[in-house]
């Protein structure tokens, strides 16, 4: 496989920017959650909000990386078949 096709790896100080932004912004929300001044169910809903919207927000992560790279194979596939006709094209007008 040619490098052109690889995906691109990212840094490792990228890979810990990315889990520390996140692990920081969870444990915050989660802290302000906490020390709310209302009754547990509301501080129970704020939680059960913010666990849905984590996970949702990885599901839809993972769904629009699974369509890109769809899109990616579905546009190398068409390629070689167009590289294909052209090229038994060219040996017939040869």
């Amino acid at each position: 496989m040619s490098r052109e096709h690889l995906p691109e790896r990212h840094t490792a100080a990228w890979n810990i920017q990315v889990w520390v932004s996140f692990l920081v912004s969870f444990a915050l929300t989660l802290g302000g959650i906490w020390f709310l001044a209302v009754d547990p169910w509301v501080k129970g809903y704020f939680l059960m909000g913010l666990l849905f919207t984590v996970g949702s927000s990885f599901t839809l992560a993972k769904t629009v990386r699974d369509n890109h790279e769809a899109q990616m194979l579905r546009n190398r596939i068409s390629k070689a078949r167009a590289n294909k006709l052209l090229s038994e094209f060219e040996e017939e007008a040869a």
